[in-house]
């Protein structure tokens, strides 16, 4: 339940606590005291919109923070949901305008607004006074008839919207097939072109890198064989200038050395030279096969080219590189083969269509006939809890009709029939309840889906409106009944309703140093009297007036 609210810099608010028990908590007061910024920050505090132009003073942040008891069903559901800090048994819902920005959080941790929402729905029902109004569009009568009972209902309409999206999606690639035979055949034609083009290319994985390497070594063939030459002549012997011949001399002189020392140290340069003399031969060997290899025919060049003028073509069409054009060629088969295999694909697609239709039908009829079996209990409970709102011999009932197409809801069109008066026709609720007719008739909703596990605080923002007299007893006493198995919360101007509560408020406007501030105190059983009297009386409260007053509340005691 709702233990506490609790307001910052909202409207005539500069800060406000609102305790709230069990049972039926009832807030009254004066027209224009601020009645409807309580309800608005408690929808604040849900996950509505938190305007800048709500806050008192601009520059200050606004607060909204509702604190909720829980157990039970709300719990295992919020443990569901990953709500943190849940140990206590107790839930802190925060939402602060600061600098044109909405912080939202559970219990300390930041959390995006949809958690909050969802969060929220778990703990309260806000019937604010628009929501009446709701009961005049007839997709709100089915989702009343799913609510009630959701165990049941819910798992059935989950399957029919996965059978509706397997269904559109079969049938959107079957109309797709279809659309246009000659742009089939057309886009057959092009692609078996693109793949005789990659097939007769016959690429190699590299092959572009090692072509490039050749096409530059034969570009290039003129340069290489002039430089190999002059290197291979000085490393040569054949000139008295070059490297090896040099390096032959130096190893003649360094065997006639021997003749003169024998020491370790002259041997050693005469291996060295040696070796070195071995080496550079071995170099001079190496440019030569160098230059064998690096012969071109002319045709060579040609050759290389074109090759590399068609793989660099295939690449600007298929791919950045062969990996990537083998990879579209792939691709462009598996396209190929469903195109060749047209009328096999659109059969096992037909197929497939009349199958899940099959299916979707099915579900569909299983989901109608469950709703029909909930239309049918609720109606049955919502008939008996407006007999106690003061409706004689009322009817009320659900008509059902099955739409030409299915959607994600199944086919079902429905609406609520009502007749208020002996001997009318039943005709569609939206076509025929007044204002305060359909208030009763909502709290009457709220009575029968509740006792299917709703929300465990119940909100009403004058419900009571376009009521009086004996009507308002009943609602009253209705409201009383409801707050045996949930929290209420509900504003009103009626002594009848008033009376019954087991908590009562009162919210004052009142100008202190030139400043309108709206507050609201909890009454005691004397102030009750008083604020009973008021509402019967308004500004004579007469001592018949606080009689009649007293005699309600003992009556609703």
């Amino acid at each position: 339940m709702l233990l506490n609210l609790h307001i910052v810099n909202m409207a005539l608010i500069d800060e406000l606590d609102i305790d709230f028990t069990d049972g039926l908590n009832i807030l009254t007061g004066e027209t224009g005291a601020g009645k409807s910024i309580i309800v608005g920050s408690i929808g604040i505090g849900l996950g509505g919109k938190f305007d800048a132009a709500l806050l008192r003073n601009p520059e200050t942040d606004g607060l909204v923070e509702l604190l909720f008891s829980i157990n039970g069903e709300a719990k295992k559901a919020l443990e569901e949901l990953e709500i943190p800090g849940l140990e206590d048994g107790e839930v802190l819902i925060s939402r602060r305008l600061s600098n044109g920005r909405t912080i939202n959080r559970i219990n300390d941790s930041t959390v995006p607004l949809a958690k909050l929402k969802a969060a929220a729905q778990h703990l309260i029902n806000l019937h604010a006074q628009h929501e009446s109004r709701t009961l005049m569009k007839a997709s709100r009568h089915l989702e009343i008839v799913d609510q009630y009972m959701a165990s049941a209902i819910t798992p059935m309409k989950e399957k029919v919207a996965a059978d509706y999206k397997a269904y559109r999606e079969t049938l959107q690639e079957l109309e797709e097939m279809m659309s246009d035979e000659a742009e089939r055949a057309k886009r057959l034609d092009f692609i078996s072109f693109e793949i005789q083009e990659i097939e007769e290319a016959a690429l190699k994985p590299g092959e572009d890198d090692e072509l490039e390497l050749l096409y530059k070594k034969e570009s290039n063939a003129g340069n290489i064989a002039e430089i190999t030459g002059q290197v291979y002549g000085m490393t040569g012997y054949d000139e008295n200038s070059s490297a090896g011949s040099q390096l032959a001399s130096v190893v003649h002189e360094l065997q006639s050395l021997q003749r003169y020392d024998d020491s370790e140290t002259a041997k050693q340069l005469l291996q060295q030279a040696q070796d070195i003399d071995s080496l550079l031969n071995d170099l001079n060997r190496a440019i030569s096969d160098y230059q064998a290899d690096m012969e071109f025919d002319p045709s060579d060049l040609v050759r290389t080219e074109e090759r590399l003028n068609l793989i660099n073509s295939l690449k600007m069409k298929y791919g950045k590189s062969i990996g990537e054009i083998q990879d579209n060629l792939s691709e462009l088969k598996v396209e190929q083969e469903k195109l060749l295999s047209f009328d096999e694909i659109k059969a096992k697609l037909t197929a497939a269509r009349d199958e899940i239709f099959g299916k979707l039908t099915q579900d569909a009829e299983k989901l109608t006939r469950a709703r029909k079996k909930s239309a049918k209990a609720l109606c049955a409970e919502i008939t008996k809890s407006l007999e106690s709102l003061n409706f004689n011999q009322v009817q009320f009932d659900m008509e059902f009709e099955e739409s030409d197409s299915f959607t994600a809801n199944g086919r079902d069109n429905a609406y609520f029939m009502i007749s208020t008066n002996v001997g009318e026709a039943m005709r569609p609720l939206m076509d025929v309840a007044s204002g305060g007719e359909l208030s009763r008739v909502m709290l009457a909703i709220k009575a029968s889906v509740t006792e299917t596990g709703e929300s465990p605080t119940l909100v009403f923002d004058e419900i009571d409106v376009g009521i009086s007299g004996i009507t308002a007893e009943r609602v009253g006493a209705m409201m009383q009944k409801l707050s045996e198995s949930h929290q209420i919360i509900s504003i009103t101007h009626l002594a009848q309703i008033a009376a019954k509560a087991d908590t009562s408020f009162v919210i004052e406007k009142k100008v202190v140093a030139d400043k309108t501030n709206t507050n609201i105190r909890r009454l005691d059983q004397e102030g009750r009297l008083e604020e009973i009297g008021r509402l019967l009386g308004g500004d004579h409260v007469t001592d018949a007036v606080l009689a009649s007053a007293k005699e309600m509340l003992a009556r609703a005691k």
